[in-house]
């Protein structure tokens, strides 16, 4: 079983509806209605924490549960919270300046690069194996 990865799965998505819940108070501190998706700066910057973490789920999430199935369920659990860190220093830094993202984006970025690599890697020498 998988029982640390599927932790670190719910705390990533629970990570993702922090960020939702975020843009929702973030329209009301701004003032930015429904449908619109610009309008003040600090709104947009944190839309776009949403947004590109959205954008990484899919993504992270096979990656992670490959690189569990094919390699080690902790080793994709600890990967997995690195990458939970990662989208919170974004977070961090994207909301003060758009400048600052780019540590949490690296860190994320270079974990879900580790997680597909590893589980390609895996699954290749499975089926050549």
């Amino acid at each position: 079983m998988y029982h640390y990865t599927a932790i670190v799965t719910c705390l990533a998505i629970a990570f993702y509806f922090f960020t939702s819940a975020t843009v929702a108070r973030a329209r009301r501190t701004f003032g930015v209605k429904l449908p619109a998706i610009s309008g003040h700066p600090d709104f947009e910057r944190i839309f776009r924490v949403q947004m590109n973490t959205l954008e990484w789920m899919p993504i992270f999430l096979p990656s992670l549960w490959l690189f569990a199935i094919y390699i080690s369920d902790a080793i994709a659990a600890v990967l997995g919270v690195i990458w939970i860190i990662g989208r919170i220093v974004y977070f961090i830094g994207y909301r003060q300046a758009v400048e600052k993202r780019g540590p949490g984006f690296g860190i994320q970025a270079l974990v879900c690069i580790v997680l597909w690599c590893g589980a390609l890697g895996a699954a290749g020498w499975k089926v050549i194996h």
